[in-house]
């Protein structure tokens, strides 16, 4: 099916049902489909291509909704644009991928301006939100209410190969690579969903940026027939707030932002008690954190595995699953992200090509319908990142005996230190069980005869000191993967997609070397 397939589904079997609650405005399915009619018609009539790329640059807004699934009525690609990047590496981007279109918020008039000065491909602007100079508000440019229904033009199969969305990978390692995100691997994405997080009248709680993985999570509701509440960012006692008063259902947010939650002093204060699916995906989750999550928010903690090139959910791990390791059977599993989903194989590889055996160490692969087309205009890239026949994720796991899968580092984040191989990550979860600790992030520092010393960098909670960090982790890990040296900061940098920016922790030690390990 193509994107649009899976509202208009929804649309038909409850018309009446809201399908958005925010701040700027409320509608209905039915009325979500006239709007997508007159704002896929309004972009045909202005000269819109089939499969044309269409930016939404905007902080979450309700009108991001409307336009995504009016964009796709229309037969464009979904462009979105993450507003934490810098400008410029956002401008990169949109030349990059050829965008024709801009809606944008008025918030980002300015940015607006800059992009139509400085990408060619730009030709045609629209305001979300309000009339902007020459640049007409999205409901000015749609075509009046009483507008016939647009003609649908789309392959009557639902032409598998085409484009929904070219999304831009989040990693630190120079310019975004967009990946080609397919009907089929779209619709993977959203059968998939749906399928593991089935809910009665489900309700979507949207307050991660809408251009990440808030966006997928999001239309896999719609897909579901869900209301979708957006709340313009992330506040932590907003989004109590919210769960409570809208009773919602579905959520994402990663790691960070549920430490924040556990912090608050209010977290005890709201009804948690509709909630069915809290996905936490983006980068482990502390299982000390996690148990603690499901004492106040109840048997709902889920956790997923994947990427944007492997879209989400190649793993998952449920919340009864959840919930039953925090009670202590298979405790475990709390540092698990799941098994294989159901439209993806996953495997580990060596170096080689060679598929490992259970309990071995190795690259996370995959190969399945969830898996996009590579990266857009970029053959080397995508040769390489399919090398053997499967994606490489650049992560490293393991799979236990009864198929559970735990994310050991990043390649690039591992530390050999005397030819002894350190997975970062595995260091992270054992400072992360300390009670001062909020933070932690391993990193490799040079040393002149080991090569790399295993440096921690951590954001103090409450009262703790250098050695008190090493103390713990030499008893939990031994003496090699223990950090021989600690940094106390404020707060870890990060990337615009909300990763921990090693890079950055790197350079003031590596100088120009610090780009050769990421």
């Amino acid at each position: 099916m193509r994107s649009i397939d899976y509202f208009d589904k929804q649309a038909q079997l409850h018309p009446d049902r809201p399908i958005l609650i925010a701040d700027e405005a409320q509608y209905s399915y039915a009325q979500m489909y006239r709007l997508t009619h007159r704002l896929a018609g309004a972009m045909r009539a202005a000269g819109l291509a089939h499969q044309e790329p269409v930016a939404i640059m905007s902080p979450n807004h309700g009108a991001i909704l409307t336009t995504l699934l009016g964009l796709w009525r229309a037969g464009a690609v979904w462009i979105p644009v993450n507003t934490r990047n810098a400008l410029d590496a956002n401008i990169a981007y949109l030349d990059y991928v050829r965008a024709g279109w801009l809606f944008y918020h008025s918030s980002l008039a300015a940015e607006a301006r800059d992009v139509q000065a400085r990408v060619p491909s730009i030709r045609k602007l629209i305001c979300l939100d309000a009339e902007d100079g020459e640049h007409p508000s999205l409901d000015a440019f749609m075509l009046p209410e009483d507008a016939p229904d647009a003609p649908d033009l789309g392959d009557p199969v639902g032409n598998p190969d085409e484009l929904t969305a070219i999304i831009a990978t989040g990693g630190t390692t120079g310019p975004a690579k967009g990946v080609r995100i397919m009907n089929r691997s779209w619709g993977a994405l959203m059968e998939t969903i749906g399928n593991l997080m089935p809910a009665d009248n489900p309700v979507c709680l949207a307050t991660a940026p809408l251009t990440h993985a808030a966006g997928p999570v999001a239309m896999a509701a719609v897909a579901m027939g869900a209301t979708v509440s957006v709340l313009p960012g992330f506040d932590a006692e907003a989004v109590m707030r919210a769960i409570q008063r809208d009773r919602v259902t579905h959520m994402f947010l990663p790691p960070t932002a549920l430490y924040t939650m556990l912090a608050h002093p209010h977290v005890r204060d709201y009804d948690y008690s509709s909630l069915r699916y809290f996905l936490l995906a983006g980068s482990p989750v502390s299982p000390d954190k996690l148990r603690q999550a499901v004492e106040i928010f109840g048997p709902c903690m889920c956790q997923s595995y994947g990427q944007t090139e492997c879209h989400m959910i190649a793993t998952w791990l449920p919340p009864h699953e959840v919930a039953a390791a925090a009670r202590g059977d298979h405790p475990e599993r709390l540092a698990s992200c799941g098994k294989a989903s159901y439209s993806v194989r996953v495997e580990l590889m060596d170096d080689d090509g060679n598929i490992l055996p259970t309990g071995e160490v190795g690259e996370i692969v995959a190969r399945g319908g969830i898996v996009g087309g590579g990266y857009y205009e970029m053959p080397e890239a995508t040769a390489e990142a399919t090398a053997h026949g499967w994606h490489h994720s650049g992560d490293v796991g393991r799979r236990d005996e009864h198929g559970y899968y735990y994310i050991v580092d990043r390649k690039k984040d591992m530390v050999v230190t005397g030819g002894f191989n350190v997975y970062s990550a595995e260091v992270e979860g054992a400072i992360m069980e300390l009670d001062a600790v909020a933070e932690a992030a391993i990193i490799g520092l040079p040393h002149a005869h080991w090569g790399e010393q295993v440096h921690a960098v951590v954001v103090r909670s409450g009262e703790i000191d250098e050695a008190a960090v090493i103390a713990h982790v030499k008893a939990r890990l031994g003496s090699v993967k223990a950090p021989k040296t600690v940094a106390f900061v404020d707060a870890i940098p990060r990337t615009a997609a909300g990763k921990m920016d090693k890079k950055a922790l790197r350079q003031p030690y590596w100088g120009d070397q610090a780009r050769m390990v990421n």
